[in-house]
């Protein structure tokens, strides 16, 4: 029962880590582009499995295209997407420079970490609270008694616990990268 709690919540962390992988610090990451889809022969697919992303300097991609007609399509996927970046094209590939942030665009950022960050924290307990129910019912079921039913409850406290703190640090080290100038 332990280790299922323990999967979920940690499904919860990847997919934390992966949503604030999508928001922007101060330095370019290819993961920026990972919900950004192409269209490719009519069916939207993401971005990195049409061409190859790289970051050779700090605040600059390159996506190389495998198919050199798809630098168009690739152009307006970035340009309509919710990123605010202006691709350049010199048909070959395209760069994505990103600028500097401002001070209040580095502090909308944060907020939208600190929401990511708390729906991961409502998932958490969510799944704590599915636990505590399944041992309630184990109780009547199994008659467990009481004693036991309270120490299965403290383990499921720890591990929440356990991952709110991760999740937190996740937090504290985005913030700290979209802060850091």
């Amino acid at each position: 029962m332990f280790t299922t709690i323990e999967k979920r919540m940690e499904k919860t962390l990847a997919s934390l880590k992966s949503e604030l992988a999508t928001i922007r610090t101060g330095r370019a990451n290819a993961a920026l582009l990972d919900h950004v889809r192409v269209s490719y022969y009519g069916s939207p697919v993401p971005l990195s499995q049409v061409g190859n992303i790289s970051v050779p300097e700090a605040r600059m991609l390159i996506i190389a295209p495998w198919e050199k007609n798809l630098l168009n399509d690739i152009e307006k996927a970035i340009q309509s997407s919710d990123l605010g970046l202006n691709p350049s094209n010199d048909g070959e590939v395209i760069r994505l420079i990103l600028p500097e942030l401002n001070e209040e665009r580095r502090k909308e950022f944060v907020k939208q970490v600190k929401q990511v960050g708390e729906k991961a924290r409502v998932s958490i307990r969510n799944i704590r609270r599915d636990a505590n129910d399944d041992v309630k019912k184990s109780e009547k079921e199994d008659s467990l008694s009481e004693d036991e039913v309270k120490r299965m409850q403290d383990k499921v406290q720890k591990i929440t616990d356990r991952f709110i703190v991760a999740v937190e640090t996740i937090i504290e080290h985005k913030e700290k990268d979209i802060l850091t100038v």
